[in-house]
């Protein structure tokens, strides 16, 4: 990750686990899916960067609501890119 995209995503890392340390463990586990959406939104930013991170993350929280399946919901890979 180059050193902008590191930079923006920091910010939003630091919310996630924020998010894990302090509010989540006030409230029940209610995930549907695993790895958990939060731990799925780190690993996201973390492989793709913060736009395309965010972007998955999203994605799998406008899959998560009452009716869905649930189950193992793996970050994609990232693939190399071909020379």
């Amino acid at each position: 990750m180059t050193t902008l995209k590191r930079a923006t995503a920091a910010p939003l890392i630091g919310l996630l686990l924020f998010y894990q340390r302090f509010i989540s463990p006030m409230t029940p586990p209610t995930c549907r899916y695993y790895p958990s959406c939060s731990s799925y939104a780190l690993t996201a930013i973390r492989r793709f960067g913060p736009v395309k991170g965010t972007w998955l993350a999203l994605r799998r929280l406008g899959r998560c609501h009452p009716w869905a399946a649930g189950g193992v919901d793996h970050v994609p890979a990232r693939h190399a890119h071909a020379a």
